[in-house]
């Protein structure tokens, strides 16, 4: 825990002051910050994406660097004030979300030396390294923990189902290949494979379809059996959800705000966010 933090507001330095608001989300003002912060990195991948059509860039071109400009300041402001308030400032430089703020904001400024004489391509392909900025919002995910720990219990369940429909799917391609044979489109087993794939995930992009009666009664049971089949993962991560819903009814404590439920009784800090348990 930093030195200080639990000193009244009053009494905080303006360093401690802006660590709570920045840094921290349980307050009023770090929740503002959050909040506005995050409001700011969705319009400006919204002007990535507005940028990336033609015509909206032709007719609005000039509003939208203005636009982009301003997002690049206020976040090349936000990461040097975190760096001046963090109490290891290299630690946050070199961490994943310090990586990640950094490339919010480098590429505007890469994008000035390149010369004009190269090609719009690759100005456009540094640009576009701009979406880096979505990873920012990893920090407003922190109640996405609950799913995270139901897909990781669910990994082997899901694991030997996916086992399954690989088995499953070669089975029905080999039976296709058989069915149906080169002369229908089927030329080889992996190919039959991949047809068997898109149809039982029900995409059915068309390039190969059945020609023979028995064709297309196998490949109405792999629709029908897809529909089915789809439902069987989400089955499983819904119960793992629920079963770490009710782990918060027991007698073990749990992290309000990234909805772990495994901690033990004398815990006083979650093991997943390092937040305060109540």
């Amino acid at each position: 825990m930093k030195k200080g933090q639990n000193k009244p507001w009053e009494q905080k330095s303006l360093k401690e002051k802006a660590w709570d608001i920045i840094f921290e989300s349980d307050t009023f003002y770090g929740r503002l910050f959050d909040e506005i912060l995050l409001a700011l990195i969705i319009l400006s991948i919204l002007m990535v994406m507005l940028e990336s059509i033609e015509s909206f860039r032709l007719q609005w071109g000039g509003l939208l660097g203005r636009a982009e400009w301003f997002f690049t300041l206020v976040f090349l402001v936000e990461y040097i004030v975190r760096i001046i308030v963090s109490p290891k400032p290299k630690k946050y430089i070199f961490s994943f979300l310090g990586v990640v703020d950094f490339l919010a904001i480098i590429p505007s400024f890469i994008a000035l030396g390149i010369p004009e004489a190269q090609t719009f391509i690759i100005i456009r392909s540094i640009r576009l390294l701009r979406i880096y900025r979505i990873l920012k919002l990893y920090r407003f995910v922190r109640a996405g923990n609950l799913l995270i720990l139901a897909l990781v219990n669910s990994l082997r369940k899901i694991s030997i189902f996916m086992l399954f429909i690989l088995v499953l799917v070669i089975l029905l391609g080999t039976i296709m290949y058989v069915v149906e044979g080169g002369k229908n489109g089927f030329f080889s087993i992996p190919l039959s494979i991949y047809w068997a794939v898109i149809t039982l995930t029900t995409v059915g992009y068309g390039d190969i379809v059945p020609v023979t009666s028995l064709g297309k009664f196998i490949a109405t049971f792999i629709m029908l059996l897809g529909y089915s089949i789809i439902a069987i993962p989400t089955g499983i991560v819904s119960i793992e959800m629920s079963r770490s819903i009710v782990r918060k009814d027991d007698k073990s404590k749990y992290c309000k705000y990234c909805n772990e439920p495994s901690h033990a009784i004398d815990a006083h800090y979650c093991r997943i966010c390092g937040s305060r348990l109540d």
